[in-house]
Formats: C-alpha cells, structure tokens, sequence
C-alpha cells in the first residue's frame, strides 16, 4: 500500500506515492532522484543524510518520509545557487575542509543551521554544533576553520530562493524571518 504525499525540497513541491515506512533519506534520494544526501550508518549515528526540515536538522535515514509531508525539506543541493556554490561550500574547499565527500553532504547541513542560529558561532560551539556528524578524513580542523570563516564574513547561509512564505505558511510550520546580513544589510530570508 502507498500513500500519496507532497515534498517540498529545495522549494521545489513533488508529488510522490510512497511506502509509509520509506525514510525521508530514501525518498529524497530514490523518489526525487536528489542523491547528495548519503546512507553511512541508516542509525542516525554518522549524520551523513543530514537534511533540513523547516530549517532544522534531521537525520533522514530514521525519519519517516510521511512526517515530511507538506514541509519545507532542504538537502545539500539546495545550498547552491544553479551552479554557483554557496559561501559555506565555498569556504569547505577553500579551508580543506572536503576530502572524500562522503561526510560532506551532512557537514554542511549542519553548519548551516547553526550559522541560522548562532551567526558568531566560537570554535567550541562549531565543534559542538557538528557533533553529531563524523568524518573520517579531515580531522575537522578544515572544516571548523570554514564554517568559523563564513561566521566572521558574515556572508549567507539561507538555501537558495531563501524562505517560500507560501510553504511555510501552508504547512503551519513558522513563517518566514527575514534579517538583513551584517556585512551588505541585504535581506535574508528563512522559515523560523
């Protein structure tokens, strides 16, 4: 039996037909064909399927795709901008902060959402903030320095098309916040 659903990932919705104990993992992945996000340990452990869920951090290898429906999902290829990388990205290559890619997916979701919550973040609080994402290659020194050096630039971190007032406001999950980035004044939205 399957059970109709709308994701919205990357601001994009899907119509899908899924199993109802398909993980959100699998349906990003399998159903919509996104395949940044990766599998590592399917127990919540690795934080490699790292994925946003209105603006939060999930591990979608143990989140149900059905519990997605109809709010805002945001994977690692809704960082970038069509083919111009986000800073963060940017700045995770710049600082040697990617070595075999498989974590990466899952680090940069999660600096991500704690550059929405804590815009000044210290090293400590980088460290805490990606506790729960393990990398095997880089030592994590790269990867602090990067999201340390988009903290100081003050540059953004919001997905691309920022918040859709539409999804937030439909799904009942918060509206969109807007602040304007410390260094341009630019406006900045995102679904708080």
């Amino acid at each position: 039996m399957t059970v109709p659903a709308v994701l919205h990932v990357n601001s994009t919705a899907h119509t899908v037909e899924l199993d109802p104990h398909t993980s959100l993992l699998d349906a990003v992945r399998d159903v919509i064909g996104l395949t940044g996000s990766k599998e590592g340990c399917d127990d919540s452990e690795c934080g490699a399927c790292m994925m946003l869920l209105d603006g939060k951090p999930v591990n979608s290898c143990s989140y149900l795709a059905l519990q997605a429906d109809g709010r805002e999902v945001t994977t690692v290829e809704g960082l970038a901008d069509g083919d111009e990388l986000a800073p963060l990205q940017r700045a995770f290559l710049e600082h040697g902060g990617v070595q075999c890619g498989f974590c990466t997916p899952g680090m940069l979701i999660s600096a991500t959402a704690l550059l929405r919550a804590n815009p000044d973040p210290s090293e400590d609080d980088v460290r805490i903030a990606l506790s729960g994402n393990l990398c095997r290659c880089t030592g994590y020194g790269g990867i602090v320095r990067a999201v340390r050096d988009v903290a100081q630039a003050g540059r953004p971190t919001e997905p691309r098309g920022g918040c859709d007032p539409a999804i937030a406001g439909s799904a009942g999950r918060g509206t969109c916040a807007v602040r304007p980035n410390r260094t341009t004044g630019t406006p900045r939205r995102w679904v708080a």
